[in-house]
């Protein structure tokens, strides 16, 4: 325990310049909230220090709760994981990104085995992963319409109109 303590101590030590607000739901790992603009910075730092690998990058959408009837309705975000290990330790970088601006930089450069998340990430949520150079359709049916995002919770299939957008 004290060898996956000490790693994680040493992880969240070097991402403190980016860390917004750090979590820890478990003993061997933190949940470190980030800025969409030090995302590329927290990630170089990880890989200059060795820290451990990537493990997946997974997405999630957060749609905002209905809004009460005369109110404004909020804007709903994608949340975007980027998840480390270094053995049982695992820091996992944490962004929100609101549908209207869902865009982050690759960070394949540092991680070329992550071009095959963001891919996904880009395909299935609708996140724009600038900097990515792959192009075309990585698991959905190359006809498949622009704009439409099946892991959305707004999508609803095609049995009428497709939701897939905002």
């Amino acid at each position: 325990m004290t060898s996956t303590v000490g790693a994680l101590g040493a992880a969240t030590a070097v991402l403190k310049p980016f860390t917004a607000k750090l979590v820890q739901p478990y003993p061997d790992h933190s949940v470190i909230d980030i800025h969409p603009d030090n995302l590329l910075s927290a990630v170089r730092t990880l890989v200059d220090e060795n820290w451990g690998y990537l493990t997946a990058i997974v997405g999630l959408d957060r749609p905002a709760p209905q809004a009460p009837e005369g109110q404004p309705q909020e804007e709903g975000a994608v949340e975007v994981q980027y998840v480390f290990a270094s053995g049982a330790a695992v820091i996992t970088l944490r962004l929100m990104l609101p549908y209207s601006k869902a865009v982050v930089p690759t960070i394949s450069g540092l991680l070329p085995p992550a071009m095959l998340y963001e891919w996904e990430l880009e395909e299935m949520l609708g996140v724009e992963v600038i900097g990515l150079r792959m192009t075309g359709h990585l698991i959905l049916a190359d006809d498949w319409p622009e704009g439409v995002y099946p892991l959305r919770k707004s999508f609803t299939g095609f049995n009428g109109t497709p939701q897939g957008g905002a």
